[in-house]
């Protein structure tokens, strides 16, 4: 097929490594002949290699920001002209070039390029490894409180509400863990770095988030800043980690992500990661201003988590330094991302993280923005806030 020359670079990437990420995925050979106005793209392979090749293409071309690509999908036609004649000043007559008053509109076959959405993104994560959530054993002594009994512990440990955000039939909202033993009887090394540490029960956001994060629920959670949202998310996040039906070396990535919005809180969650240690579980803290190249290594030799903020991950996700497809464990520590304008980097992290992925997302407060964000990439949550939501 043909191609926009101006489309070229899209394809083909800095330093080609772009083209050479599409041969890879499909398993063919891409050949790309420039012309003046048009490139000509080749593409061989088995049929089914050449078909992928080219839905990955289409994709590569859309992100890039350019709507078409000639010969294949919808072409976008420059406004007709017409031939019209005048004269100059000496009376010369000239030739005028004059636009159509009613020029045709393409048409755009919206159903088609959804359908070819759909099959795309089914062909993507086609040979992904299964996921697995639901992690919790609900204690006894949990299971025996009453109703009465959760209301009073909700309203004492500084008023918890939590809501089902899921449209249709709603979910139960699982009973608050009220000690350490109630969620991590089973999880031994837990409990040991929790009795080091020295805390005696969880905070008011833990007791009610570790029950749902651990049967694998979409959270947010809202509270105020220095209420243990970052273990909140943290421990099941551990767990999470260590109980996938395949092992760390078939995952081949990380399989954790922590986002944070600036260096600070991003080397807050490492030290945390490194406080309580858990089975050898490796993590890196990838921030911009950093050493550049030493992050690049650590996260090519194999790490497990990732805390990065959203630019100097987006610089080594677009370079290939990292693969995001691994991911099945995501935390947004939402705090001031939308401030700072992250927004569009996280979409663009987003569109290579599984979609059957659980997500996690704390903040301290609850705009609009922030609620629109949460929409936007969270499946069916359930919603813990501690205090009052009408934070600013």
């Amino acid at each position: 097929f043909r191609l926009d020359s101006a489309l070229v670079g899209a394809l083909i990437g800095r330093g080609g490594s772009k083209i050479k990420e599409l041969e890879d995925s499909s398993g063919s050979r891409i050949k790309v002949i420039k012309g003046t106005c048009e490139a000509e793209v080749k593409i061989f392979g088995s049929t089914s290699a050449q078909n992928k090749a080219k839905m990955l293409i289409d994709d590569a071309i859309t992100k890039s920001g350019q709507n078409y690509v000639r010969g294949w999908t919808e072409k976008a036609y420059p406004v007709p002209f017409q031939q019209h004649f005048g004269t100059n000043s000496a009376g010369k007559t000239l030739d005028m070039i004059k636009p159509e008053n009613n020029p045709k509109k393409a048409v755009i076959n919206w159903a088609s390029l959804r359908e070819n959405k759909a099959k795309y993104e089914a062909m993507k994560w086609a040979d992904l490894p299964p996921i697995a959530k639901n992690f919790y054993k609900e204690s006894s002594r949990t299971a025996s409180m009453s109703q009465e009994e959760v209301e009073l512990w909700r309203k004492e440990n500084n008023n918890i509400i939590c809501d089902d955000l899921k449209e249709g039939e709603k979910r139960c909202i699982p009973n608050p863990v009220c000690k350490f033993e109630d969620v991590f009887e089973h999880y031994p090394d837990i409990l040991a770095n929790i009795r080091k540490v020295g805390f005696q029960k969880p905070t008011p956001i833990q007791s009610q988030a570790w029950p749902i994060i651990l049967q694998g629920i979409d959270l947010i959670g809202i509270a105020q800043t220095g209420t243990g949202k970052t273990l909140a998310y943290l421990m099941p996040g551990f767990i999470h980690l260590t109980s996938q039906p395949i092992s760390k070396d078939q995952r081949r990535g990380p399989g954790m992500l922590v986002l944070a919005p600036t260096r600070e809180l991003a080397l807050q969650v490492k030290a945390e990661c490194l406080k309580y240690a858990y089975k050898g579980i490796k993590s890196i803290c990838i921030y911009g201003g950093g050493d550049r190249k030493g992050q690049i290594d650590v996260v090519t030799k194999g790490v497990d988590i990732v805390i990065a903020t959203p630019g100097r991950l987006n610089d080594l996700q677009m370079n290939n330094f990292i693969n995001l497809k691994s991911i099945t464990y995501l935390a947004n520590e939402a705090d001031r991302m939308l401030d700072m304008g992250f927004e569009p980097q996280i979409m663009k992290i987003l569109i290579d993280v599984r979609p059957d992925r659980q997500t996690v997302m704390t903040s301290a407060t609850w705009p609009d923005g922030v609620r629109r964000l949460a929409k936007s990439y969270l499946k069916n949550p359930m919603i813990v806030y501690v205090g009052t939501l009408d934070l600013a």
